[in-house]
């Protein structure tokens, strides 16, 4: 089921895409039945649309979909961002990073001119920090240093392993993540800039005054949210 509403809120984000495009393409399992839809949308209609991923696998998800791939050196603001949360409150204030692409995740939102976030309704939350931790990509040698510190302000850490590779996750940019508990966010925006202010911190999951659009899919159908 689940599959089945995030295919109906990646449809809903479809209805902003046109020719002339670029589009940056968040990651995750939501972002890739967008991008499969995306290439259908750009065939069956004869788009010509250029897409920005955000990780590996954005961007051989748009390759495998037959979608042009620039980087965004070549443009430095997308037309449009289409991205998933790991959860997102009324206020579009979201945690991402589950998948360990935040950083280049928010460099592409923050860049875009709109940002439009597909999501099912278990991402919804009243309060984003509330049984999911925030992932925070660190400098490897910053690393204990930083579960240290972020202790110090009310959070509990961890450093992020895989299931199928030894040791630490590692990140496209070379970094490890923490995976660091805070309870419920009171106030995500000041959670944010403090945590950047570590130094070793290279980005911080929590992602406020990004979203434009988030598209909620349920079984009574897809809610609009606007921020």
């Amino acid at each position: 089921m689940n599959e089945e509403l995030k295919a109906a809120a990646c449809r809903a984000a479809l209805k902003h895409v046109s020719s002339g495009q670029v589009i940056g393409l968040g990651s995750g399992s939501t972002m890739a039945i967008f991008t499969k839809m995306l290439g259908q949308e750009a065939r069956s209609k004869n788009l010509d649309i250029e897409v920005v991923p955000s990780s590996y696998e954005a961007y051989y998800l748009a390759i495998e979909n037959g979608l042009k791939v620039i980087s965004l050196e070549e443009c430095t603001s997308p037309d449009l961002a289409v991205d998933g949360a790991d959860q997102i409150n009324r206020k579009l204030e979201m945690i991402k990073g589950g998948g360990g692409a935040l950083a280049r995740e928010k460099v592409i939102d923050s860049t875009s001119k709109f940002v439009v976030i597909v999501v099912d309704e278990s991402k919804l939350v009243d309060n984003i920090g509330a049984g999911f931790p925030v992932p925070i990509e660190v400098l490897p040698m910053a690393a204990n240093v930083l579960l240290r510190k972020v202790g110090e302000i009310g959070g509990r850490g961890r450093i992020r392993t895989g299931g199928r590779k030894v040791g630490p996750v590692v990140t496209d940019n070379g970094n490890f993540i923490l995976d660091v508990d805070f309870g419920a966010i009171s106030d995500p925006a000041r959670l944010e800039k403090e945590l950047k202010l570590i130094p070793g911190v290279v980005e911080v999951g929590i992602f406020c005054n990004i979203a434009d659009l988030a598209y909620v899919a349920s079984n009574r159908g897809v809610e609009e949210l606007k921020a």
